[in-house]
């Protein structure tokens, strides 16, 4: 009997950062998931707590600092290239302007318009709840 091999885990936390209302919508540059929007974030390295990696991901990301809060959804989602384990937390911009380093594009928006994007499918959990949050 022949295994199939094991899909690649890979844990990575996104940042819901919220400023006066609006979030922060990210937009994939090339490679996977290419012109996909996200909320910027990446891969927690050996030894950081997410949130650990979620302050330092924005920080090499939009060189910004953040201050991470509640989280907001975990998500597993199978690509073909692996199984992604997004984990989304709110987080307050408390230094700097989002810059692009890695993304094709940022933007804001207002929570009930998110859905208007095109979301890589693991972040839409995460949409849906925002947007049930923002919405009470």
């Amino acid at each position: 009997m022949e295994s199939t091999p094991r899909k690649k885990q890979i844990n990575v936390v996104g940042a819901v950062i919220v400023d006066e209302g609006q979030i922060l919508c990210a937009q994939r540059g090339p490679g996977a998931l290419e012109g996909m929007w996200e909320f910027p974030g990446g891969k927690i390295e050996q030894g950081e707590t997410p949130r650990e990696a979620l302050a330092r991901e924005i920080d090499e990301e939009l060189h910004c600092a953040v201050k991470v809060g509640d989280e907001v959804a975990s998500t597993a989602y199978e690509y073909d290239f692996g199984i992604v384990t997004l984990t989304t937390f709110y987080c307050d911009l408390i230094e700097g302007t989002p810059e692009l380093t890695e993304h094709a594009a940022v933007r804001w928006e207002k929570p009930a318009d998110m859905h208007l994007l095109e979301w890589a499918p693991a972040d839409i959990p995460a949409v849906e709840r925002i947007q049930a949050d923002f919405a009470r």
